[in-house]
C-alpha cells in the first residue's frame, strides 16, 4: 500500500453540490480530497474536481471571488473532471442559454438537455471502463451535442456523450459520486497519479 505521502492530492470545488460524496470517492480510490473555496488554495493539490450544482450559481460564485482565472490557469495544465455541472464549466461552448465557460473540453454542451428534476433518471449501461455495465445517476443533467477530434467517448446515453476524457480533462453528465461503483473516480485518480 501506498504511504499517504506517495497518494495524489486532489481538490473537490466545494461551493455547490455533493462535494463531500466525491471526497469519499476519492478516499476509497487512493487520493487524498482536498475541499477547495479559495483560488489560493489551488498550489497544493495535483488534480481537482468541479462537481454538479447549478452552473450559473457555480459561476457568479467564481467571478464575485476573482476565482475564474485562477480556475482557468489551473485546469490548462492540470488534470481536471467535472461532473453535470462541472461538465458546462469545462466545455468550449454552452446552450440553452450560452455562459461563460472554462474552455478547457473540446465540446458543445446543452443545459437542462434531459428536463427538469422530475425527469432525473438512474441508467446502467455498458461503457468502455473494464468490469462491465456502470450504474449512471442523471439529475437535471447537460448533453454533450459536439466533441472534438481528441475527446474519447467513454460512455453514451440514447447516443450521446455522458462520459468523455480529452488527455487529462474528463467529463460526465451524470453523478458518479452516488453510485458505490468508484470506476469513474478510479479511472481519474489514475490520471492524475501519472500527471504527477
Amino acid at each position: 500500500m501506498l504511504n499517504e505521502r506517495a497518494l495524489p492530492r486532489i481538490g473537490v470545488l466545494a461551493i455547490q453540490g455533493d462535494y463531500a460524496a466525491h471526497a469519499e470517492a476519492l478516499s476509497e480510490t487512493g487520493a487524498i480530497p482536498v475541499e477547495i473555496r479559495k483560488p489560493d488554495q489551488l498550489a497544493g493539490i495535483d488534480g481537482l474536481i468541479l462537481p454538479g450544482g447549478e452552473s450559473t450559481t457555480i459561476l457568479r460564485f467564481l467571478e464575485k471571488r476573482r476565482f475564474f482565472e485562477s480556475l482557468h490557469e489551473f485546469c490548462l495544465t492540470h488534470p481536471v473532471f467535472g461532473t453535470c455541472a462541472g461538465t458546462i464549466l469545462l466545455a468550449r461552448e454552452v446552450r440553452s442559454p450560452a455562459q461563460r465557460c472554462l474552455g478547457v473540453l473540446d465540446a458543445v454542451v446543452e443545459r437542462n438537455a434531459y428536463g427538469r428534476q422530475i425527469d432525473s433518471t438512474i441508467l446502467t449501461a455498458q461503457t468502455e471502463l473494464p468490469g462491465g455495465p456502470l450504474e449512471m445517476v442523471f439529475i437535471r443533467a447537460p448533453r454533450i451535442v459536439e466533441t472534438g477530434a481528441g475527446v474519447q467517448v467513454l460512455a453514451l446515453r440514447d447516443g450521446s456523450p455522458v462520459l468523455v476524457r480529452q488527455g487529462s480533462v474528463m467529463a460526465a453528465t451524470f453523478h458518479p459520486e452516488l453510485s458505490s461503483d468508484r470506476r469513474v473516480h478510479k479511472l481519474f485518480v489514475e490520471i492524475v497519479a501519472s500527471a504527477a
